[in-house]
């Protein structure tokens, strides 16, 4: 799973970047290289489960990010560019909010939703130029041969140069399953999930939820296919350099549970539509990736192929009752422990114990 934290110059977003993978690296203004890293996804489930079994490794399930340039006219004709966007999973769309003298917003002003369009008004311009290249090829074609499948794939992208030239992004159209993979191979920037993540100033950090909600239900309210988290850069760095144990108080202060990295990590797991089942023992305790829906023998090959061929059932428990009744023998017992075949669906939280060939 990859995402692409995006933006325009002086957002924050590499601060972010840096905060949630512990990447260091000086980046210069007008710096073009990309820069990757791994972000935990976490899972106070898993840590239940890895004080109760104490296993030598706790294995959390990650996302990657990747810190693009800033998007700009330049960088959408950047052929190795528009490669590092074009294979994200989805967009984390950093949008500035805070006031700072000392670093001046290029457009001269703090304004997030004028930021948010032009950035996807030239996104929806490159998607378009992509769209308009299949069409005239498509036209040849159909000249010259007569094949449905050529004439499904040209009404389709004339749908969606409509829906570009109305200035709207891809994502917002309805399309069915086959028209959904008659469209992945183009790998459209704007058919792809974006999670607008709005970088507060210090001083508003105590209305962090207040902000986001105002943000999610008003101007960024019906926007399909997108989620709206909030941060506060100043607080989050700030935080990184404590020490875990004092990190809970220090949130307090500000009356938040959790770092706000960690909801926009959660946000971003949400918004792929994953969730996380888990496998817990004394060897290790582990968070898997899937799709949620995912049946159990899908779920045995996000662990090994070989356990998704050789399928036979699934040993399920909740994690809760795992870590409340201390431990397999006891949910046993209880008549908690339960074996599902390979249609079974997995829930997020289940603890599965997988019996293959």
């Amino acid at each position: 799973m990859k995402t692409a934290i995006i933006g325009l110059p002086l957002t924050g977003k590499t601060s972010l970047f840096t905060i949630l993978t512990g990447v260091q690296q000086d980046v210069r203004m007008g710096a073009t290289a990309v820069r990757t890293g791994v972000a935990k996804v976490p899972d106070p489930r898993l840590e239940a489960l890895g004080r109760l079994f104490e296993p030598p490794k706790v294995t959390h399930a990650t996302v990657e990010y990747v810190d693009m340039p800033p998007v700009s006219k330049e960088s959408l004709r950047d052929p190795s560019y528009m490669a590092s966007l074009r294979v994200a999973d989805a967009f984390a769309h950093v949008l500035r909010l805070f006031e700072d003298d000392t670093i001046p917003h290029e457009k001269g002003s703090i304004d997030p939703v004028r930021d948010l369009e032009d950035l996807e008004t030239e996104v929806i311009l490159s998607d378009l130029v992509v769209v308009e290249k299949r069409l005239e090829r498509l036209d040849k074609d159909r000249k010259k041969i007569k094949n449905p499948e050529l004439d499904r794939e040209f009404e389709l992208l004339e749908r969606c140069r409509k829906t570009l030239e109305d200035g709207q992004p891809i994502r917002n159209m309805e399309i069915d399953g086959e028209d959904e993979k008659r469209l992945r191979g183009f790998q459209f920037l704007s058919q792809k999930p974006v999670l607008y993540v709005l970088n507060l100033g210090e001083e508003e950090a105590l209305r962090l939820h207040q902000r986001e909600t105002e943000y999610r239900e008003g101007p960024l309210a019906g926007r399909r296919h997108t989620a709206v988290t909030a941060v506060c850069g100043k607080v989050e760095a700030e935080l990184a350099q404590l020490p875990r144990e004092d990190q809970s108080d220090y949130l307090a202060s500000y009356g938040l549970k959790e770092s706000g990295l960690e909801r926009l990590i959660s946000a971003t797991y949400a918004l792929l539509g994953l969730m996380s089942f888990l496998t817990a023992g004394e060897d290790e305790c582990r968070a898997w990736t899937i799709p949620m829906n995912s049946t159990a023998v899908k779920a045995a090959g996000a662990i090994h192929s070989d356990f998704e061929k050789k399928f036979i059932r699934a040993q399920v428990v909740n994690w809760k009752s795992l870590v409340e009744l201390g431990g397999y023998a006891a949910v046993r017992e209880k008549g908690l422990l339960r074996l599902e075949g390979k249609e079974y669906i997995v829930k997020d939280g289940d603890v599965l114990e997988i019996r293959h060939g």
